[in-house]
């Protein structure tokens, strides 16, 4: 559903967002699960853990430039590794639909995974948009100009995520349990209270990168500052997912 707000705050929210348009965020290929296919039984071939990552806006389908950090852990782990992508729009032209499809794809593809593979340690990782769509799942989402509140996903299902790793969230409130990075700002979308109070009850498993300046995540100027967290984090973003998982 769309917000009810004015064709002013329409495009107010576009303009910021089309900002992001000249980062020139690289594409990358994804090697994942085909979850489409025959399914086995229950729990058969799955890999210890499964990584999920949601792209940042305008990046082709795949792990866009988070799949360095994925890359990163699967050859870093002593266990085995699975990866995949969340497969929603990553578009500005209508950030609030996209990202609402996201958030609607990731409860529904993490939910299957669980119920697949019910042992399996699952991390969760998001970049820019891909980090809204990754936190709106775990506390809830909407609210403003991004429409109607949507409920986060069942704790039974969420409790089987052992680790979250994000970068550059516009939902982005300073002063969290989870917070990492230079941030002193809210982002361009902050949570509400009680999306936020959802959220603390992860804050063990959770990792969310922020640096001062950024576009999106602390309302500032620099493109720069938000497309650059896997060249200052990507190594302290492994040490806490593989602490999380177990090596």
């Amino acid at each position: 559903m769309r917000p009810a707000h004015s064709h002013k705050s329409r495009r107010w929210l576009y303009g910021v967002l089309a900002i992001a348009v000249t980062g020139g965020l690289a594409a990358a290929a994804i090697v994942g699960l085909d979850l489409a296919s025959a399914a086995p039984a229950r729990g058969a071939g799955c890999a210890d853990v499964d990584v999920i990552t949601a792209r940042a806006s305008t990046e082709r389908p795949g792990e866009g430039i988070t799949g360095a950090l994925v890359t990163q852990i699967v050859n870093s782990s002593d266990q085995s590794v699975s990866r995949e992508s969340v497969d929603y729009p990553a578009t500005l032209q209508n950030y609030q639909r996209s990202s609402a499809q996201g958030v609607t794809a990731l409860t529904k593809q993490l939910t299957d995974q669980v119920q697949q593979c019910p042992d399996q340690k699952i991390v969760l990782a998001g970049y820019s948009q891909g980090a809204h769509v990754v936190l709106d799942v775990l506390g809830g989402g909407g609210g403003g100009l991004l429409g109607a509140a949507t409920p986060p996903i069942d704790p039974a299902i969420a409790s089987h995520v052992s680790a979250v790793a994000t970068f550059g969230d516009p939902r982005h409130v300073v002063d969290q349990a989870f917070d990492v990075g230079t941030s002193t700002k809210n982002g361009r979308f902050p949570r509400s209270a009680a999306q936020l109070q959802t959220l603390a009850g992860f804050a063990d498993r959770v990792q969310a990168f922020c640096d001062a300046r950024d576009t999106f995540c602390d309302s500032g100027v620099s493109t720069t500052v938000h497309l650059t967290y896997m060249n200052r984090y990507k190594d302290d973003a492994t040490d806490f997912v593989l602490g999380k998982i177990g090596g």
